[in-house]
């Protein structure tokens, strides 16, 4: 990192968000000073420059990283049904990861599954037409947020694609359409001339029955009845949304947007499946495409890697069958799959060790008895320590990484800005496997 005064800055990728901005510069790290005004940006920069650094500990003493690892390792041997949790990590993180799993046989789950797993349900059910932050930024006439307002998780979201002047296309400014968003939470939607976005409110639970109407119109099945367009569906005229559908229908190129992990609702899988529905009704008469929402802390990245290395995404199990090859993960293992029984949620009843992984970010492990190790941000702070603690360093900060974009068809390096004694996550992983018979 070059010193505050000489007034040099670095060009660097941000992995505060599945946006993965690459037109940051950091010009200082105290105070942190960006060139852009980007909350989580600044805030992932400021918490990690500013950490307090952190010694590995073992049942909450302090100790060196050597006995660390032993400690872990000797947990490890002594585990049969490990789970490997949290798994904040970046591309490199993740490959080390799965190495350590195929010698262990452990379960793996993101801290962020929840969401992925209700758009990997719909997908594997009926595929799905999803677009990419350069066709959204070159292409879109209409935004469609469905249950989030979009900046609260990807803050830049509006300001990079759709108010933006650079478009490589003549086209008009997008228009906004949120469905089942607070309305103060909608400013973003507003144009750069003033034109407010079209609300139409509802609560994210209702969202089932308003995206099976729509649907249902869509495909001139009245689900009303032949009821008069004043009737209402969750508050809604039948006439807004029949408008609505006309807006979408007539539009050169509408994107919807939507947070799966916004979903908090039963069988939450199938509303996805009625947005990618909808998506490729539409799609038969003019372009319209879904841009799922990511959740963060490198979810995208763990499911690409482990998608790619092993054949499965996350919520698998590598069952341990003999010798592990380094040059291949699955020569001996039998890898098994399941969205439902392999959450982390249901492993912590049938495991017996867990290993918790957070880099990005200080995010804690859940609470439970089972002996833990967890391998993590340096700011990590515990209300009960865990049997092991090895504090590393913070892939984009203390050493470089590469991360997948939300969309999935870009990944950017991540820099290393400066020096730190802290391994990275791939390095502890590394150490744990050569421990491991």
């Amino acid at each position: 990192m070059q010193s505050k005064d000489s007034e040099k800055s670095i060009s660097i990728s941000c992995p505060a968000c599945g946006l993965l901005c690459d037109d940051l510069r950091l010009v200082s790290a105290s105070p942190i000073k960006l060139n852009i005004s980007c909350t989580k940006g600044v805030a992932f920069f400021e918490y990690t420059l500013n950490a307090a650094p952190r010694q590995p500990s073992v049942a909450g003493q302090a100790t060196d990283l050597n006995t660390a690892i032993q400690a872990a390792v000797t947990i490890l041997k002594q585990s049969q049904t490990p789970l490997f949790a949290g798994l904040g990590t970046e591309v490199q993180g993740m490959r080390a990861i799965l190495q350590l799993a195929n010698k262990t046989g452990a379960t793996l789950d993101h801290m962020h599954s929840e969401g992925m797993i209700r758009n990997t349900l719909a997908l594997q059910n009926s595929g799905w037409q999803n677009t990419t932050l350069t066709e959204v930024k070159n292409r879109a006439t209409v935004i469609f947020a469905i249950g989030t307002d979009i900046v609260s998780s990807h803050p830049r979201f509006f300001e990079k694609l759709v108010w933006n002047s650079e478009s490589l296309f003549n086209k008009p400014r997008p228009e906004v359409i949120y469905l089942a968003v607070d309305e103060k939470n909608t400013t973003a939607g507003i144009s750069p001339e003033g034109k407010k976005p079209w609300i139409i409110p509802a609560e994210i639970k209702q969202l089932p029955e308003i995206m099976n109407v729509l649907n249902a119109l869509l495909n001139q099945k009245n689900p009303l009845h032949k009821k008069t367009p004043d009737a209402l569906i969750c508050g809604i005229a039948v006439a807004t949304l029949l408008a609505l559908l006309e807006k979408l229908k007539s539009a050169q190129y509408v994107v919807v947007v939507w947070a799966a992990g916004n979903f908090k609702f039963s069988q939450a899988e199938l509303t996805v499946q009625s947005i990618i529905q909808l998506i490729a009704k539409i799609n038969e008469t003019t372009r319209i495409a879904g841009l799922p929402l990511n959740a963060g802390d490198g979810d995208v990245s763990v499911n690409n890697t482990s998608t790619w290395l092993s054949g499965y995404p996350i919520r698998s199990r590598h069952v341990k069958l003999g010798d592990a090859n380094p040059e291949n993960i699955n020569q001996n293992q039998q890898l098994e799959y399941d969205p439902h029984h392999f959450s982390c949620q249901q492993q912590l009843k049938n495991s017996d060790a867990l290993i918790w992984i957070s880099t990005f970010n200080a995010q804690l492990p859940p609470n439970c008895s089972l002996p833990t190790i967890v391998i993590g941000h340096p700011s990590l702070q515990f209300e009960r320590m865990p049997d092991v603690f090895i504090p590393v360093g913070v892939p984009g900060i203390d050493h470089a990484g590469t991360q997948f974009r939300m969309d999935n068809v870009v990944a950017l390096p991540l820099k290393k800005l400066r020096q730190s004694d802290l391994p990275s996550l791939s390095q502890v992983i590394q150490l744990l496997t050569d421990e491991l018979p």
